[in-house]
């Protein structure tokens, strides 16, 4: 920047004047934003500041604007989004931190601020510190709970295993199993420490339970995530809240083996079981199989020994009750002396009763006499001739019959609805066929029709009467009119 010449009282005026051979021009707000801009980064272009973040907040674009603070001062600062992602924890305000990157000038608001490249916890203190309000915050929500405890299963069919594929955890979990129970392991290969890791570790967790059972990868029964031991540093991708929150989700029970016993981390927290070694995940996953066949064996020969000596109580049972049974001559003996009893009786009855039978024969045949037989027959001769009818009594019974019917035809004439009419009355009905009885009723009808002896008539209240001829009456379905005596078929 050029040096300013210096200023004089005499040079003041009401309006700004360019002089000739003048080399300090006035700069509009947009250059000398640039000018300090340039400056600034030129000055300060690589620089690492140690500070608690304040203020943190992700934009929906992936950007990270935070705060950095101590007790005397405050530096804005911004992280774009490829760094933000490449973070190896979550920031939030609180936690210390030393940020690399350069110092740059923002036009908008006349301020200067921090563009981050890079940012870590400030000693294992601070990274402390953080994993408890990362902690704190997920109890919180409830990820820890007992209750969402969920047992394991007793003898998987398939394991998978989370891990690096070239570590010793690997070859240990594997070497573990086919010493207890040779099982069938899917693995999923993935970073367990640096940049990506826990990205990885989610994806992976989130993959298992996404298999779909009877597919061309088989879906675990048991999910192990491990690691072996290290420090704070290179166990932190255990401790990221999208890992833990992956875990808590999984809908496969998941045991979490990350470290050595003394090592603990979030993952921990959120599995269903915590081992203390790789080896101990793999101990608890699977009994041992020989242990097992020994149990088989055990209950086998326990189950032998129970069918023998049911087998030989029931003998025992069956046998001291069979003693107590009488002989099956003595059962019968009874028996055969009261059907040699019945038989005789039997025989004895059929004399007396052929005895009885005979002599009933013999005092019927004395009443079958020729000339009692004859008398009968006369009798019943006579019988028969009393009992003849004579025309008169069923004459008697017609006639009276015909004066009976003759009354009830002069009673249903006089009942009939339609006589009336001939006398010159007439039968109102409505639209529907139903009888009007009232001028209240009449005047509520549409339409009234009329019934004469000779037809019917249709007409509307208050109007003239049609000037078409009446319709004939319906014919009557009962005898004629002029008819005074039924007829008898």
């Amino acid at each position: 920047m050029p040096d300013m010449p210096p200023y004089r009282e005499e040079d003041a005026g009401l309006l700004a004047v360019q002089t000739a051979g003048d080399n300090a021009p006035a700069l509009s707000i947009s250059e000398i934003s640039q000018l300090l801009k340039r400056t600034v980064e030129d000055r300060f272009g690589f620089v690492r500041v140690r500070g608690e973040l304040s203020g943190v907040k992700r934009a929906a674009s992936g950007h990270l604007y935070l705060s950095l603070k101590d007790e005397n001062a405050r530096l804005d600062g911004v992280m774009w989004r490829g760094g933000a992602q490449r973070l190896g924890f979550v920031p939030e305000d609180g936690v210390e931190v030393i940020a690399t990157g350069k110092l740059t000038t923002y036009p908008g608001r006349s301020n200067y601020q921090i563009v981050i490249e890079r940012m870590e916890v400030a000693g294992e203190g601070a990274l402390l510190a953080l994993l408890a309000k990362t902690k704190a915050r997920l109890e919180a929500e409830g990820l820890f709970a007992p209750a969402r405890k969920r047992p394991l299963p007793y003898l998987p069919r398939v394991i998978g295993v989370v891990t690096s594929p070239t570590g010793a955890v690997i070859r240990d979990i594997l070497h573990r199993l086919r010493d207890r129970f040779p099982t069938h392991v899917v693995v999923w290969p993935v970073l367990v420490q640096g940049p990506g890791a826990a990205a990885q570790i989610a994806a992976a967790v989130r993959g298992f339970s996404a298999l779909e059972p009877g597919g061309p990868v088989p879906r675990p029964d048991l999910v192990i995530v491990a690691r072996g031991g290290g420090s704070i540093e290179d166990l932190w991708c255990f401790n990221d809240e999208d890992v833990v929150r992956a875990i808590a989700a999984s809908t496969i029970p998941t045991i979490s083996a990350v470290g050595h016993e003394t090592d603990t981390t979030l993952a921990d927290f959120a599995a269903d079981v915590r081992a203390p070694t790789p080896t101990a995940a793999a101990e608890i996953a699977v009994p041992v199989r020989g242990e097992l066949m020994a149990a088989l064996a055990d209950l086998h020969a326990r189950k032998s020994r129970a069918v023998v000596r049911l087998l030989s109580l029931s003998r025992e049972r069956l046998e001291q009750r069979a003693r107590r049974l009488p002989q099956p001559q003595a059962l019968l003996e009874g028996q055969a002396q009261r059907l040699d009893d019945l038989g005789d009786r039997l025989r004895r009855a059929l004399v007396h009763r052929t005895g009885l039978a005979a002599t009933q024969l013999a005092q019927r045949a004395a009443g079958l006499r020729p000339a009692v037989l004859e008398a009968r027959l006369r009798q019943g001769q006579d019988r028969l001739a009393a009992q003849r009818l004579r025309p008169a009594l069923v004459l008697q019974r017609i006639e009276a019959a015909r004066t009976g019917l003759a009354a009830l035809d002069r009673v249903r004439r006089s009942l009939d609805p339609k006589a009336p009419l001939r006398r010159g009355y007439v039968l109102v009905t409505d639209a529907n066929g139903q009888l009007v009885r009232s001028h209240k009723v009449a005047e509520a009808a549409g339409l009234l029709r009329l019934e004469f002896s000779d037809g019917l008539l249709d007409v509307v209240p208050g109007s003239a009467p049609p000037s078409a001829a009446p319709r004939p009456a319906p014919k009557p379905r009962g005898p004629a009119p002029g008819d005074t005596q039924p007829k008898l078929l």
